[in-house]
């Protein structure tokens, strides 16, 4: 038996897709398609499986959701016929050049490589001598710098004549000698993030043909300016910056108007954390050297250096950041502005500047405090964001607090219960994500465990219900904000022993929940404190050794026994604790195997004592009744204590039985009645009938819609008619075997009066 616990509910919405299922399985199980070598642990492809393309770069997707891609990995794609690469996509791996190497053999078309810090300056030539078919080159953040023999010994870093967008983020780089890379023809996407040294950038000279500049967080110098001012083939330009100091021009006014006239094809702009957007409303400025564009009809414009653009507004302007706040200007020339003035502006903030985390991590803390004060109405749009913020930057702590904070109020939100099983199977996904890396982290652990407590436990995290069982064992240690984290993970633990199957219980045993309980309590007396956490920690073993044998032996393995002792003796007048201990050893009585153990002059006496208890209405007293009356069926010859004798401990259990309200309601729950029908046919002792009879009466009697059906389904009227037939049960047993039969046949009656509706189905 278990405490009570609601009924689970799962709804089937958003299912995954067949391929989606495929690959998942695979990711978890990799023998399926390869083979590990027992002394090296690298895998190869197994020679009977093709793997094309879509499900090559699928499988690298899901596969380093959850884990690492190392060489071992990367291994199984060094074959070319068998499998196939064309867009690589690499993210927090740990491959090195060995491992580049094997992804690179396919010369693939797009290659991605954020996060990989194992991989040295060496994968640069591996990526120059595969790179035939390279047309998209994306890479960092760069965490070293190209050493100056390399420079000496060649002309060139990069020699990619195909390549028509590159993308480098600098970050702790200190150089990067892009002077030093070969003539790109072709190139129209240049991205040079984070770069700390932008006089390299004026050795590009010549760059007509580009299209899109990105040179977020790179300290702009008026030459650049000027450099920038030669690209008339620009439409997209990017200047932002995260940390503002870096983003004061001189002039702005001036110079924002010179861009604007010497870039005509220009249809996206940033100027994120930077002053270009002058100060507000003020007369139209006049470029140096130049003649402004002047619309004929006086018209307003709050950013000066774009009043050219008012009657062709800009695609694209960022705004978000920007000193003196011009996000929330009215008078600007463009139809889609990041910022943080309002709710669109914040969603269109977050997709743009997904890939910056310091940016990102400001946006997703607006997005939070809309949340917070419920002033967020695209609560689907928030949460896709948010998810995709958090997967992709989950070693940014201040992205996976922010994150799991929204995520917080999405849950328990209004629109929670249009959430599907995909979006809470994502939400637990990225909330353990966030835990597993920041472990240390008092906020980030506090985000995730409150919000997985708006979830239906356990039906909502089923998917996720190993993962999460290990990560809330880890957490019980937790001793910082006054427990808290610990608190928490041990209500959740406690609620994922209740409503499960057998296997899953018997997952938590092994998981080491018993002894992490165990090791809890002995603390909590050791110190004399009988708080929740205690009375948690006992209702959690109740639960977990809910007819899970193994799991009773584990708890008497670990001296459960006597830590019940210690703790009665302590904390004597505490009915909770004093109710859960009881559920607790009822379950471990019902194991036949294991009742020997109890067959102790000390424990029995206690449960002879207890069966006079009121504490919490009978449940004390009918714990300890069960608990004797299993002991008793095993018969006279099982009997080996001398004190209490066993006809004094039946007389005693009758006559408290006597005693108990056969309308009490229960604070209990039982999934099957096997340990109790056992009970119906122990002839020889009638006292163990008599508990039996009388517990399946009460819970027909109170609960009938729950507990009638049970008792029909596991054949419980056939033992009972038996025992009213049977001379050797005194009266009153046969008077309760009656009351059960009775409501079960009423509720049979009122069953069959009101039948289930036929389906409904529609002809064409």
């Amino acid at each position: 038996m278990a405490q009570n616990a609601e009924e689970i509910e799962i709804c089937e919405t958003n299912p995954n897709s067949l391929v989606e299922i495929c690959i998942n399985n695979i990711a978890r199980d990799l023998d399926a398609i390869s083979i590990r070598d027992p002394d090296t642990l690298i895998r190869s492809l197994r020679s009977d499986i093709i793997l094309p393309a879509e499900v090559c770069e699928k499988f690298i997707e899901v596969f380093q959701e959850r884990h690492v891609i190392d060489d071992k990995i990367a291994n199984i794609f060094r074959d070319t016929e068998s499998t196939k690469i064309i867009n690589l996509k690499l993210r927090n791996a740990a491959v090195t050049v060995e491992g580049l190497l094997c992804f690179m053999v396919h010369k693939p078309k797009t290659v991605e490589l954020i996060h990989c810090v194992d991989l040295t300056q060496e994968a640069i030539d591996v990526i120059n001598d595969h790179s035939e078919n390279l047309v998209s080159l994306k890479f960092g953040p760069l965490c070293y710098t190209v050493s100056q023999n390399t420079l000496y010994q060649r002309d060139y870093i990069l020699s990619i004549p195909q390549l028509r967008m590159l993308s480098i983020q600098c970050r702790r780089a200190t150089s990067f000698p892009l002077l030093l890379t070969l003539p790109l023809y072709c190139l129209r996407h240049l991205e040079l993030s984070e770069l700390s040294q932008s006089n390299y950038l004026l050795a590009l000279q010549g760059l007509e043909t580009l299209e899109s500049l990105i040179l977020y967080n790179v300290r702009i110098e008026t030459g650049l300016v000027e450099w920038i001012c030669t690209l008339h083939s620009l439409k997209h330009l990017d200047l932002s910056q995260s940390n503002e100091r870096l983003g004061i021009f001189p002039n702005p006014n001036t110079m924002l108007a010179r861009m604007m006239h010497c870039l005509p094809r220009l249809m996206s702009l940033d100027i994120s954390g930077t002053n270009l957007a002058g100060t507000g409303s003020t007369p139209p400025p006049e470029a140096e050297g130049e003649e402004p564009e002047i619309p004929p009809v006086i018209v307003r414009c709050d950013i000066p250096g774009l009043y050219s653009r008012v009657d062709r507004p800009l695609h694209f302007l960022g705004l978000y950041g920007t000193h003196n706040g011009a996000c929330r200007w009215h008078d600007i020339p463009a139809k889609v502005i990041t910022g943080d003035a309002s709710e669109d502006q914040v969603l269109t903030s977050a997709k743009v500047y997904m890939g910056r985390p310091a940016m990102l991590a400001h946006v997703l803390n607006d997005l939070y405090y809309l949340f917070r004060y419920d002033q967020c109405e695209s609560v689907h749009q928030s949460l896709a964001v948010v998810l995709d913020a958090m997967a992709r930057h989950i070693p940014e702590k201040h992205i996976q607090i922010s994150g799991s904070a929204t995520l917080f109020y999405i849950v328990k939100g209004k629109e929670k219960d249009k959430l599907g099983k995909k979006s809470k199977h994502d939400i637990l996904k990225a909330l353990l994500n966030a835990m597993e890396e920041h472990r240390k982290d008092e906020t980030v652990m506090r985000n995730g465990c409150i919000t997985i407590c708006q979830f239906k436990i356990p039906a909502d995290v089923l998917c996720e219900y190993e993962r999460l069982v290990q990560m809330l064992l880890s957490c019980v240690p937790y001793q910082s904000q006054e427990g808290f984290v610990q608190r928490v993970s041990i209500y959740l633990l406690n609620s994922l022993a209740c409503q499960v199957d057998g296997n899953r219980k018997l997952f938590l045993g092994k998981s080491g929940l018993i002894e992490k309980m165990v090791q809890l309590i002995t603390t909590r007396h050791e110190c004399v404190l009988c708080d929740d956490v205690l009375e948690v920690a006992w209702s959690t073993l109740w639960n977990v050794t809910d007819e899970t044998p193994a799991n009773s032996s584990r708890f008497l393995e670990c001296h459960g026994m006597e830590l019940f002792i210690a703790c009665l003796e302590t904390f004597p007048q505490k009915e909770e604790l004093l109710r859960n201990m009881m559920g607790l050893l009822g379950n471990v009585a019902e194991v036949a195997e294991l009742r020997p153990q109890l067959m102790d002059t000390e424990f029995l006496d206690v449960f002879y004592d207890l069966l006079d208890s009121s504490s919490d209405g009978i449940e004390v007293s009918y714990n300890a009744a069960g608990v004797l009356a299993h002991i008793a069926s095993d018969g006279e010859e099982a009997w080996v204590v001398a004190n209490p004798s066993r006809d004094a401990v039946l007389a005693r259990l009758a006559m408290a039985i006597q005693t108990w309200n056969l309308r009490d309601e229960r604070n209990i729950n039982y999934r099957s009645f096997k340990p109790i029908l056992g009970l119906l046919s122990v002839y020889h002792t009638p006292p163990c009938q008599h508990w039996a009879v009388w517990a399946l009466a009460n819970l027909t009697t109170v609960y009938p819609q729950k507990y009638c059906s049970l008792v029909i389904a596991e054949d419980g009227i056939s033992l009972l008619k038996k025992i009213i037939k049977d001379k050797r049960p005194y009266p009153v047993i046969k008077d309760l075997a009656s009351i059960v039969i009775n409501n079960c046949s009423r509720y049979s009656a009122q069953d069959n009066e009101n039948p289930a509706p036929d389906p409904v189905s529609y002809d064409n």
